[in-house]
C-alpha cells in the first residue's frame, strides 16, 4: 500500500505495529471482514532482524508458533527457529494473507477528538480512525542504568539489543550485565567463543530444558500454565512484571547452567551496584540469586511429577538436578584494567515509551490499564504486551488468541456503534463515541 495514502484518510480500525501481534489483529480482523490499516515504523520483522545477535534462536520449541491460521509449517516442530527463520516466517505469513500494510511510516502522536474519533499523526501525515489497537509490544526503548556514565571512555560499552557476535567488542575480557534471557545467551554465546566473561548475576529463575524426556515447555502446556488466565494470581501486577526464565533453544536445545559455565572458567558475581571510574562494586547476593534460580527449576519438576503421576503417565525417570559449582567466596569488587576488560555489554532490558499515546490510558508506572487489551477509553486497545491475559500472550504461542479475542469486541462495538448511530441519527464516525450499555 502507498504511504502516501494515508494523509487524510479515514479507517475504522487503525494498527499501529506490523510486528507479530500487528499482523495476527489484521488477520482476525480481515476475517471478519474489517477494514483497516496497519502502519509499522520500519518493515516487517524489524526486531528480529536489527536486535537479535547472530546465533540468536527461541527459546520456545516451533510447535508453539501459532499466528492465527498460519501455525507452523516447517519440518522440525520440536525445534528452535534461529533468527533468519524467524524473520522469513514473519514475511511469508505477510505474504499468505497480504494485510493492509504500509510499512516506514512512523505514527508520532495518538489522541482522541471530543467526537470520539481517533487522530493519529504520522511521519506520512495525519490520518483518522475509529478504532485503534496499539500493537507495539513493550520493549520500546533499551534501558542503560546511569552509573554506566562512570566507566572510563576507553571501555567499549553496548546494550543487548547491538549485540551481534564476539567479533564485534574489542579484545580482552567481557562484562555481561544482567541474567536474563538475553544475558544468559549472550554470556553464553561469549563463552563459547572464547571470551573472558565476567557476569553479573541477577534474580532471574531458570527452567530445565528436557525432563523426564519431554521439553519442559511440553509438560508445561500440558499443565495449562501458557493458558492461565491473569485474573487467577492475586499479585497480577507483580506477575506481569516478572522475568522470563533463562534457557536456550541454541543447538537443539539445553539447560543455561550458570554455575557450569563459572566451573569452565566463567567468573560469576552478584548485581552490580556501583561503578567508580575503573572499580566495579557488587552486591553479596551471588549465592542467593543461584540458589533461588536453581529452586524455581525444581519447583517446576515437582509440578511435572506431580501431574505425571496424576495422570499415570509412563515416563522416564530422571535423577534431579545436582549443581555442580559453588562460590567459594562472593566478592564484592572488581578492577576493571586488573581484570582485562575492556567492554561490556548491558543485558538490562527494556523502557515503555508511549509518550505518543496523548490518552490518559495508563497507571503511574506507565503501564496500560486495560482488561485483556481493552482499555476504559472506547476503541482504544493494546495487543502483545506479556501476560496481556495469559504467559502466552506476549508470544507467537497466543498472540493469536489475544488477536481473536480483540477483534470479537472490535467487530461488536462497530456493530453497536451502527445501531447507535441508526437510532440517534448520528454519523458513524460520531456513533462510536456515544454509550454503550
Amino acid at each position: 500500500m502507498n504511504a502516501r495514502r494515508l494523509a487524510g484518510a479515514h479507517y475504522p480500525v487503525a494498527v499501529v505495529g506490523g510486528g507479530q501481534a500487528g499482523l495476527s489483529v489484521s488477520y482476525c480482523l480481515r476475517e471478519r471482514g474489517i477494514e483497516h490499516v496497519v502502519v509499522e515504523r520500519n518493515r516487517v520483522g524489524h526486531e528480529w532482524r536489527e536486535r537479535r545477535w547472530d546465533s540468536f534462536c527461541l527459546v520456545t520449541p516451533n510447535w508453539q508458533c501459532k499466528l492465527p491460521g498460519y501455525p507452523y509449517q516447517g519440518e522440525d516442530p520440536d525445534g528452535f527457529m534461529v533468527r533468519d527463520e524467524i524473520i522469513r516466517y514473519l514475511e511469508d505469513y505477510v505474504a499468505f494473507f497480504r494485510p493492509p500494510l504500509v510499512e516506514g511510516v512512523s505514527v508520532n502522536g495518538l489522541r482522541r477528538s471530543p467526537s470520539g474519533v481517533f487522530e493519529l499523526s504520522t511521519s506520512e501525515g495525519d490520518f483518522t480512525a475509529d478504532q485503534v489497537v496499539v500493537a507495539t509490544g513493550p520493549y520500546h526503548t533499551p534501558s542503560v542504568p546511569r552509573m554506566a556514565e562512570r566507566l572510563p571512555a576507553g571501555v567499549e560499552q553496548i546494550h543487548s539489543s547491538r549485540y551481534r557476535n564476539a567479533d564485534q567488542l574489542p579484545e580482552g575480557a567481557v562484562l555481561v550485565v544482567g541474567t536474563g534471557q538475553s544475558g544468559c545467551q549472550i554470556a553464553e554465546d561469549l563463552h563459547l567463543a572464547g571470551r573472558q566473561v565476567h557476569l553479573a548475576v541477577g534474580s532471574a529463575p531458570r527452567v530445565a530444558r528436557f525432563y523426564r524426556g519431554r521439553d519442559c515447555v511440553a509438560w508445561l502446556d500440558d499443565l495449562g500454565y501458557y493458558a492461565k488466565d491473569i485474573g487467577e494470581f492475586d499479585d497480577a501486577g507483580a506477575v506481569r512484571m516478572r522475568v522470563n526464565h533463562y534457557v536456550t533453544g541454541r543447538d537443539g536445545g539445553r539447560d543455561i547452567d550458570l554455575r557450569a559455565f563459572a566451573r569452565d572458567g566463567m567468573r560469576l558475581y552478584g548485581r552490580l551496584t556501583g561503578i567508580d571510574s575503573t572499580q566495579l562494586d557488587f552486591a553479596d547476593d551471588l549465592k542467593v540469586n543461584l540458589d533461588r534460580a536453581d529452586a524455581v527449576a525444581e519447583g517446576i519438576k515437582d509440578s511435572i511429577d506431580a501431574y505425571i503421576a496424576a495422570q499415570g503417565i509412563d515416563a522416564l525417570d530422571e535423577p534431579r538436578y545436582v549443581p555442580v559449582w559453588e562460590p567459594s567466596e562472593q566478592l564484592s569488587s572488581l578492577d576493571l584494567e586488573a581484570s582485562g576488560i575492556t567492554s561490556v555489554v548491558w543485558s538490562t532490558g527494556f523502557a515503555r515509551d508511549h509518550r505518543w499515546v496523548e490518552i490518559p490510558a495508563f497507571d503511574g508506572r506507565g503501564y496500560p490499564m486495560h482488561w485483556r487489551g481493552a482499555t476504559s477509553t472506547p476503541g482504544l486497545y493494546f495487543l502483545g504486551l506479556p501476560w496481556q491475559y495469559s504467559w502466552g500472550s506476549g508470544r507467537f504461542e497466543a498472540v493469536g488468541r489475544d488477536a481473536e479475542f480483540l477483534a470479537n469486541h472490535i467487530d461488536a462495538s462497530r456493530r453497536m456503534a451502527d445501531v447507535c448511530g441508526a437510532l440517534t441519527g448520528a454519523p458513524t464516525e460520531l456513533a462510536s463515541a456515544l454509550p454503550i450499555g
